[in-house]
């Protein structure tokens, strides 16, 4: 094809609101889509074509987001399917009771009361693995059994407290007799909770002091010597 005729082509093209990689397509040729943006200077665009920049650039928005999204899916399968692999490894640093109160003290620091505010242990939360991994850490760590610990859920106010305590009771392994009376979060009064899958702050306590400045002193100990 004459080149001044595949130009006004492309250009006619242009005009009725084709994308650079449309007017290739139908043209069929190896010209450079940059040489394709320069014989379209100065073409008006149709409205039509804002309107469809605006869906394209939307769809490859959409496009990128699923993209990330599966590679980071991808990574965390990977990085799972290591810590499988190393699974027995781990298990065998986990006989270690000393590991086991480096574990403690970590989950302690971040979740649990601290002595200038609260004599005694005590860690509240509301996802059901912390909470469990913490009983169970008590007890091989400290011999502390589970009819030693007392529980009380901190509560929205259209919240059944019974039902909670039931529910927690159930996952913990707390006795139900070990759950103390508490009043619901009063900034919640009249408020719906939006979230159905909440199920309020299960916060464990039991006596120890000496175990709670032992769990504080270890971070302690642990920021020093690094």
């Amino acid at each position: 094809m004459d080149r001044v005729v595949l130009k006004n082509s492309v250009r006619n093209f242009r005009s009725k609101g084709k994308t650079y990689s449309e007017i290739l397509s139908i043209i069929g040729t190896d010209i450079p889509k940059s040489t394709i943006a320069e014989w379209c200077k100065g073409v008006r665009l149709p409205d039509s074509y804002w309107k469809k920049l605006d869906k394209i650039n939307h769809y490859n928005y959409l496009n990128a987001r699923r993209a990330a999204w599966l590679a980071s899916k991808q990574k965390r399968e990977r990085l799972l399917t290591k810590l499988q692999d190393n699974k027995s490894v781990i298990l065998d640093k986990l006989r270690d009771k000393e590991v086991l109160k480096l574990i403690l003290s970590s989950l302690y620091l971040g979740e649990g009361s601290k002595w200038k505010s609260h004599r005694g242990l005590m860690l509240g939360s509301s996802e059901p693995d912390i909470v469990n991994l913490y009983i169970l850490l008590l007890n091989k760590c400290y011999g502390i059994k589970i009819n030693q610990l007392k529980c009380r859920i901190s509560y929205r106010a259209d919240q059944n407290i019974r039902a909670l305590e039931k529910h927690w009771s159930k996952i913990t392994g707390v006795p139900i007799e070990n759950f103390y009376k508490t009043k619901p979060d009063p900034r919640t009064i009249g408020k719906i909770t939006s979230n159905k899958d909440y199920r309020g702050v299960c916060v464990v306590s039991c006596a120890g002091t000496h175990i709670q400045l032992e769990l504080e002193a270890i971070p302690k100990i642990i920021l020093k010597g690094l």
